[in-house]
């Protein structure tokens, strides 16, 4: 019990972030994650082509 009482008085601590600052943050995270999925797509298939043409 003397746990739980520590995580709520530590939970009254906590600086939580603004409606506007959450959206703008969340919204980075999932450009960011598009970017890297699109990334990662064009290098593969760049790779994938030059191993098809030594190959052959």
């Amino acid at each position: 019990m003397k746990f739980l009482r520590s995580v709520r008085e530590e939970m009254k601590l906590v600086t939580w972030p603004s409606r506007k600052q959450l959206r703008h943050d969340s919204l980075v995270v999932v450009e960011t994650a598009i970017l890297f999925a699109v990334m990662f797509f064009v290098m593969d298939t760049a790779i994938q082509l030059l191993i098809n043409l030594v190959i052959r």
